[in-house]
């Protein structure tokens, strides 16, 4: 597999190749872009940064973000359950708005507040 590290700017250009159950991650200039690659190869996490509806406030949608990272492959499953969601302003930044979501023990919380 082909990968190009997203840890620093130096964006190194890996190779990872599985054998069995071991990994081996050439092109990384440092440990970071190893295990990177093999995340990647294993169980690819991401955070997602999205919008809501929100009520009350200037604008129609209040940004959000994942307060940690969620399985790659749970990325359609999470925004299917931010479609529905809508808020009233006032809303701060760092709030709560939707607690556990899709039982991942992750938050979406506001990115912004209005």
């Amino acid at each position: 597999m082909e990968l190009v590290c997203i840890n620093c700017p130096l964006g190194c250009h890996l190779t990872a190749i599985k054998e069995g159950d071991k990994i081996t991650v050439t092109g990384n200039t440092c440990p970071r872009g190893e295990q990177y690659a093999i995340n990647e190869m294993t169980m690819p996490m991401r955070t997602l940064t999205s919008t809501v509806r929100i009520s009350g406030s200037i604008h129609d949608s209040l940004p959000v973000i994942t307060s940690a990272q969620i399985p790659k492959e749970k990325m359609f499953e999470v925004m299917k359950a931010l479609k529905n969601i809508e808020v009233k302003a006032p809303v701060k930044v760092g709030e709560v708005i939707v607690k556990d979501v899709c039982g991942l023990g992750v938050d979406i919380i506001a990115s912004r507040s209005m």
